[in-house]
Parts: structure tokens; C-alpha cells; sequence
């Protein structure tokens, strides 16, 4: 099971907070996830941000990460996992270097 979102919230209100205005930024350095199952260690939090959880200081994951752990624990290589677009190969987890985090699993 996985419940996340591809970006994270300010912890600090936008603006003028009232009753009808108490909204929150979109924070795109830090996002939260939840997983359970299916090969996933329970039980433990893995990575950190700093006191004001504006910036990650311990072990970052980014989204290709997540989903090259995801289609790992799955069966399949990320690495090898492309389809054709505009005469190029592509794949689900981008050009940039991607890993498995290994260490959340079990």
C-alpha cells in the first residue's frame, strides 16, 4: 500500500490566517509517503528535514526513487522498464539517475 503526494506543505500559514484563510504553500523540497506491505520494512521512518521542515538533511528521496522501489518490489528493473516516445527510449522513472532504497526494504 502506498499513500503519497508528489509534493509537501509549508508548516507556516500564507497571508492573512482567518477563519476562511488558514491556507498552506505547496513545499516542493520535502513530501511525505506512507507504505506498508509487500516487501516494506514496518515500523520505521526513513529520511528527516530540518527543524522547520523546510529542507531534507538525512537521506532525501526523490519521486524516480520512489518509483524505481516501487516497480523493484514489484519484479521489474527500472533500469530496463522503457517504452518508445519520439523516437527515443524512455522510462517511468526519468532520465535523471534513480535508485531503489533498499533500505526500507525488508
Amino acid at each position: 500500500m502506498v499513500f503519497a503526494g508528489e509534493f509537501g506543505r509549508t508548516v507556516f500559514g500564507q497571508g492573512n490566517i482567518a477563519r476562511d484563510n488558514y491556507g498552506r504553500d505547496h513545499h516542493p523540497r520535502c513530501f511525505s509517503g506512507w507504505l506498508a506491505g509487500g516487501g516494506i520494512k514496518s515500523g520505521i521512518h526513513y529520511g528527516k528535514t530540518d527543524d522547520f521542515s523546510y529542507n531534507v538533511v538525512e537521506d532525501p528521496v526523490n519521486v524516480r526513487d520512489l518509483h524505481a522501489t516501487m516497480l523493484h518490489l514489484l519484479g521489474a528493473d527500472h533500469r530496463r522498464l522503457t517504452f518508445p516516445f519520439q523516437g527515443l527510449d524512455q522510462r517511468l522513472t526519468g532520465v535523471e539517475k534513480s535508485r531503489v532504497i533498499r533500505e526500507i526494504i525488508s
